[in-house]
C-alpha cells in the first residue's frame, strides 16, 4: 500500500452505513489478540489464531482490521487504555507524572510482549490522545509545548528502559531455569576473579558498594523515577513568589 492509498484505521468506519449489523467488532478482535499475546506471545496473535479464538473465519476478520499494522495499532491503543489518568492534571505536576510512570510500568509488566513491538510512529488512537491531553496537561501551564515534548520523552524513555531490563531479566531467569539468586550465585567465581585482579576499580565499586540487584525492584524504580522528576523540575521556571 502506498502513502497515497493509506487510510488510518481510526478513519475507517467500523461498520457500513447500510446493511446488516456486523457479527464482530474491532474491540472484540483486539481483546482476543491481546489475550493471545499475553498467553503465547505477540507472534501467536495472527488473524487465523484470533479467528479461532472468537469463532470466525480468518478472512472475514480483514473486513474489520485490514492489516497486521492496523491490528498492532489497535492493540497498542487498547493497552494505553489501561493507564488510569482519571483526575489528571490535578495541579500537582510531580504527583501526576509519578502516577503516570507507575501506571505505564505496570501496564508493560502485565503485557511483557510489548517489548517486542518495534513501533516508533504514533497511531493517535482515542486512548493515546486521552493520555496526551491528561499527562502532558500536567506540564502545559509551565513550559512551551516543545519543552513539554522533550521532558515527556525523557520520562517515557526512563520507564521503557527500566521495564525492558525487568522483562529481559525475567526471561533470562525463566530460560535458564534458575532463580534470580541462583543465577547471580552462578556468576560469583568469575566476579571474584575480576575483583581479585585489581584491574577494574569501578566494577569493584559496583560489586561491593552498589545495592544488590535482587533488592526490591519497585524501590529501585522509584529511586530512579525521583531523579528523573528532579531533572524535569530543574527545567521548569521557578514558581512565582
Amino acid at each position: 500500500m502506498t502513502d497515497a492509498e493509506y487510510v488510518s484505521i481510526w478513519m475507517r468506519p467500523e461498520r457500513p452505513a447500510r446493511g446488516p449489523k456486523p457479527a464482530y467488532s474491532r474491540a472484540q478482535i483486539t481483546e482476543a489478540a491481546v489475550r493471545i499475546a499475553d498467553a503465547e506471545g505477540l507472534e501467536a496473535a495472527t488473524m487465523r489464531r484470533i479467528a479461532a479464538e472468537i469463532g470466525a473465519g480468518a478472512m472475514s476478520l480483514y473486513r474489520y482490521v485490514p492489516s497486521r499494522d492496523d491490528l498492532l495499532t489497535l492493540m497498542a491503543d487498547r493497552l494505553m487504555g489501561e493507564i488510569d489518568v482519571t483526575g489528571l492534571p490535578s495541579g500537582d505536576w510531580r504527583a501526576d507524572l509519578a502516577r503516570y510512570a507507575d501506571e505505564l510500568r505496570a501496564m508493560w509488566l502485565r503485557h511483557p510482549w510489548v517489548v517486542t513491538v518495534h513501533r516508533s510512529l504514533p497511531g493517535f488512537g482515542p486512548n493515546q490522545l486521552l493520555l496526551i491531553e491528561r499527562v502532558m496537561g500536567a506540564l502545559d501551564a509551565h513550559v512551551p509545548i516543545d519543552e513539554n515534548l522533550g521532558l515527556m520523552a525523557i520520562l517515557n524513555a526512563y520507564v521503557e528502559g527500566v521495564v525492558r531490563d525487568e522483562v529481559s531479566w525475567a526471561e533470562e531467569v525463566r530460560r535458564s531455569g534458575l532463580s534470580e539468586s541462583q543465577w547471580l550465585a552462578r556468576s560469583s567465581p568469575h566476579i571474584r576473579q575480576l575483583l581479585e585482579s585489581g584491574e577494574y576499580p569501578i566494577f569493584t565499586k559496583i560489586a561491593t558498594e552498589a545495592r544488590p540487584p535482587h533488592l526490591n525492584r519497585d524501590d529501585r524504580f522509584r529511586y530512579g523515577l525521583e531523579r528523573v522528576l528532579d531533572c524535569i523540575a530543574a527545567a521548569l521556571p521557578p514558581p512565582i513568589a
